[in-house]
């Protein structure tokens, strides 16, 4: 790849009844822009993710990036939106027009308010990003549609209720530590193991602890060309960078394999000529534990059916030989769908640069980042890397 993230930004996720969708928009613009060391007029292009779909009133999100610096007028601002991929979808443009010579200076943000309206209206809106053909009714809206595939997986390997309460468990501890995550709690195993008052079953054998949190926030990049990179005070490189769309219907396909996050996977690792286990870490797209871990099997860490090895034999922890969520996740860090492959990279970005604080993995050199759209419809991989060691 021929693209860097030279600056970013990011609010903290959880709920913002003080802040609009304009304001979140604005914070992580400005605040990007000058980490990177840019004036806002050096910027050529703006691509904005946002889901929306009800969440708000105000539509229209990428012409409220204006409102952040008026030498942003004029530039060409374009919304992106692939469901719950809509941040790295965002990404992708950006690298697009870096790649066609459109730009070279790229400024990306991801955003969502999640939190204007009920919880029912929020699961009628996500429940869109699935076949409303056959999926629409279903019970519990989208945690209804992974509680099925839940009860399919349990039903081929066996109960693994264990495995997604550890899985839990890890990403509430990690999140625990970072200052940016809605739940700064280490919840423990036993608790996420057990159905209580406070985590009873919300779908199948999934429970309250299993899914991921309704959050507002923003976050954002600055992409940039290689020579405007290699003048900047910090540059993280894509050395690869896959997007892979599969079916929507669910019928169409074993939706316990996600073979489009596999697929996104063995071409992002076959363009980066690197072996999973060469990365440091990974950010994934754990929207539910039942999605981790799946996407330990899709993306080549276990065999098919053996995902629960990964966590119950410590190799997505912390200190472990891959480190997975090292930012709490989804699971911790929160869920505001727009910006959350935007956060993905950012928090990518933060742990190659040495910046991650008490998240921070040793000698982080590699990272992956894995963000989902649907139930494994939009599938996106980037593979990055320190421009300098």
């Amino acid at each position: 790849m021929s693209a860097c993230i030279i600056g970013w930004a990011h609010t903290p996720f959880g709920k913002h009844d003080a802040l609009d969708l304009e304001t979140l928009i604005v914070k992580v613009a400005r605040d990007a822009v000058a980490d990177a060391g840019l004036a806002p007029g050096d910027i050529d292009a703006i691509y904005l993710g946002h889901l929306n779909a009800g969440f708000v009133r105000q539509e229209f999100p990428a012409s409220l990036t204006m409102q952040a610096h008026d030498e942003f007028r004029f530039k060409p601002a374009t919304r992106v939106e692939n469901a719950c991929a809509t941040g790295s979808a965002a990404i992708h443009q950006g690298l697009n027009a870096i790649a066609a010579k459109k730009a070279k200076r790229v400024l990306v943000v991801g955003v969502e308010k999640m939190t204007e309206v009920t919880g029912q209206q929020v699961g009628d809106i996500l429940i869109r990003a699935s076949y409303l053909k056959e999926e629409g009714d279903t019970q519990g809206g989208f945690a209804g549609i992974f509680g099925g595939i839940a009860q399919r997986y349990f039903q081929k390997h066996g109960d693994q209720s264990d495995a997604l309460a550890r899985i839990a468990a890890k990403n509430h501890k990690n999140g625990a530590v970072n200052p940016l995550a809605h739940l700064r709690k280490d919840l423990g195993y036993e608790f996420c193991r057990s159905v209580s008052d406070k985590n009873p079953f919300v779908a199948g054998p999934l429970k309250r602890t299993d899914c991921s949190l309704v959050s507002d926030g923003a976050a954002a990049v600055v992409l940039s060309d290689m020579d405007t990179a290699l003048a900047s005070k910090k540059a993280v490189v894509f050395r690869a960078a896959e997007h892979v769309q599969d079916f929507l219907p669910m019928s169409k396909r074993d939706i316990t394999l996600f073979e489009g996050c596999e697929l996104a996977w063995k071409k992002a690792l076959g363009n980066a000529k690197l072996d999973l286990l060469d990365l440091s870490l990974v950010e994934t797209h754990d929207c539910f534990t039942l999605a981790e871990l799946i996407e330990y099997e899709a993306m080549g860490l276990t065999p098919r059916g053996q995902g629960f090895r990964a966590i119950q034999e410590g190799w997505t922890a912390k200190g472990g030989k891959l480190p997975v969520n090292p930012s709490g996740g989804l699971k911790s860090k929160g869920h505001p769908i727009g910006a959350t492959g935007v956060s993905m990279h950012v928090m990518s970005a933060m742990q190659l640069t040495g910046a991650a604080g008490d998240m921070q993995v040793k000698d982080a050199k590699l990272a992956g980042v894995f963000n989902m759209g649907g139930a494994a419809v939009a599938n996106y991989v980037s593979i990055l890397e320190p421009l300098r060691s």
